[in-house]
């Protein structure tokens, strides 16, 4: 058994793709009050959640707070990045296909821009957070990631939903009114 500060760390996985998909799928699922997506694309969450469009509205609709936190396509350091990446699945067209997808789910979803998280993606589900820290020339897909789960006041859970909020007050508005 865990005693340390670690024992909020329920997982690491070398690339994010190596993230077994039923962790998001149940941690969405599991999710009651807050589902934060802090994601530069989020675009993964379409192909690897089935229906997430129609359970992220049931979720809203019940009065959870769901949230998209999403990079600025206009933003010079995301054109920098995709420069880096270089693949025909632009972030912008990324980041397009996920507005359009929340659009889907036909429910007040609040999306804001940012173009501080292009380093560190963090999605918040209650009381579990999925981090990915991005590495080099790398898509998000090879990002380091963690799984945490709250298991302790001021511990490395709350930092990174600190580090969400933080930038959701911060990021600009283009969803519907917060």
């Amino acid at each position: 058994m865990k005693v340390g500060t670690d024992r909020e760390l329920v997982g690491i996985y070398p690339r994010r793709a190596d993230l077994p998909r039923s962790v998001m799928r149940e941690a969405i699922e599991r999710a009651g009050s807050r589902l934060w997506f802090g994601g530069y694309t989020s675009y993964f969450l379409w192909l690897e959640v089935p229906d997430a469009a129609a359970t992220l509205a049931a979720k809203a609709n019940a009065g959870a707070d769901v949230r998209f936190l999403l990079g600025d396509p206009d933003s010079p350091v995301t054109t920098e990045r995709e420069r880096i990446e270089s693949t025909p699945l632009t972030l912008a067209t990324r980041i397009a296909m996920t507005r359009a997808e929340i659009n889907k789910a036909n429910a007040a979803i609040p999306v804001r821009l940012s173009d501080r998280h292009i380093a560190m993606s963090v999605w918040v589900f209650d009381d579990e957070a999925i981090v990915a820290t991005h590495i080099g020339a790398g898509l998000g897909q090879d990002s380091v990631t963690l799984h945490l789960r709250r298991g302790q006041d001021g511990g490395a859970f709350d930092r990174y939903v600190e580090h969400f909020e933080s930038l959701w007050v911060a990021g600009k508005s283009i969803g519907p009114a917060d």
